[in-house]
């Protein structure tokens, strides 16, 4: 049996290879509606048209996931070794693009007089993935950040077109974006494919957008970090997304945040953790050490007795309140340090120490069990 050789994705859908989302989808919309089979009467035209039906659809759900798009353009029609990850068994309903489309037919067949012209649509939203240091993160800062994004065409203001004269009235639906016909007992209204919709056709488009009416560019933008910020927080930017199409509104930008661990501190909560190594003379007789904080070094005093995680705190050098409540601490926890190498001198006085306070190191049962006896006795 010979193999079906598939047309190329793009071609199916009539896109160039790097087309937009919004590209895609729009081209999806008018080819779907164009071939769904109940838009078709007679057997052969109907079969035919469910055939081209199909391989819109498979072709949409290739390019619509940026994850099989990526294999597709890699690997074609294979998906490479692990393929699309699910195959084109029937199709989603629930999805953006054949759900609206789906929805746009059902409309046509029960009356949809007043979805001729073509919706505006909200731009998409995007996420930029900002990574911050420590410090960064407790006392803020302003980023600036490079933004791909979707804008309107400045030179032809959305129009599309290289000037108002260019903009002409659909001959086909003459302005009203959707033709009528009947459809068994059925008034059907559908959009218009040639103008697709807008009542209005290019005849000469833009030479910068090239009649998409937005182009991809990247903008830079400043952005205000709040003091305070903790990793997994996203800042909202409203309206800096993707520009809207037909008049619609710009979707927004989120701001994802990520810090990057510190080689000293550790944040919890509003509070900045640290270990401090004190040696053992100053645990026990007390003294002063030298602390880092995130504003530089300080001296603490040790009080004498001082216990292994000890906690000390020092006010006001923690992180601020990101809803306006107090400044948070540096909590300093105090590890002791016990030294592994003594001189005959230092063991000799150890010893002395030892046996001056009751200890002993090598007296069989002496220690905590001993001690615990005499209290049932």
């Amino acid at each position: 049996m010979a193999s079906v050789t598939k047309r190329n994705y793009y071609e199916v859908l009539g896109v160039e290879r790097d087309a937009s989302d919004e590209e895609l989808k729009k081209a999806y919309r008018k080819l779907a509606r164009q071939y769904h089979p109940d838009l078709h009467s007679g057997e052969p035209q109907k079969k035919s048209a469910e055939e081209k039906f199909k391989e819109v659809n498979e072709a949409y759900e290739v390019l619509s996931d940026q994850d099989k798009r990526r294999k597709y353009d890699t690997f074609g029609h294979t998906g490479g070794p692990q393929g699309f990850g699910g195959g084109f068994e029937g199709f989603d309903f629930g999805r953006g693009g054949f759900g609206d489309v789906f929805n746009d037919i059902f409309e046509d067949f029960f009356g949809g007089a007043g979805r001729g012209r073509s919706r505006s649509e909200r731009g998409t939203d995007l996420q930029y993935n900002l990574e911050l240091s420590f410090e960064e993160a407790v006392y803020g800062k302003e980023a600036k950040l490079k933004i791909p994004r979707w804008e309107l065409c400045q030179d032809c203001r959305g129009t599309g077109a290289r000037s108002s004269t260019a903009i002409k009235t659909c001959p086909t639906c003459k302005g009203a974006g959707q033709l009528r016909f009947q459809q068994g007992f059925f008034s059907v209204s559908r959009p218009c494919n040639h103008c697709e919709g807008s009542g209005q056709i290019i005849t000469e488009p833009c030479g910068t957008c090239r009649g998409r009416k937005r182009i991809h560019r990247e903008r830079t933008l400043a952005v205000n970090i709040p003091a305070g910020v903790e990793s997994g927080m996203r800042l909202r930017l409203a309206h800096e997304g993707e520009h809207g199409t037909n008049g619609g509104p710009p979707g927004d930008l989120y701001v994802a945040l990520t810090v990057k661990p510190h080689p000293v501190f550790k944040r919890q909560g509003s509070d900045i953790i640290c270990d401090i190594p004190v040696n053992l003379v100053t645990a026990t007789l007390g003294g002063k050490v030298e602390v880092p904080t995130l504003k530089g070094t300080t001296v603490i005093k040790i009080p004498a007795g001082t216990q292994q995680d000890k906690a000390l705190r020092l006010r006001g050098l923690g992180v601020p309140s990101l809803k306006g409540e107090p400044m948070g601490d540096q909590i300093v926890k105090v590890k002791i340090h016990i030294p592994t190498k003594l001189t005959s001198r230092q063991r000799e006085l150890l010893t002395d120490f030892g046996k001056e306070s009751g200890l002993s190191m090598d007296k069989d049962g002496d220690g905590f069990f001993d001690r615990m006896k005499t209290l049932f006795e």
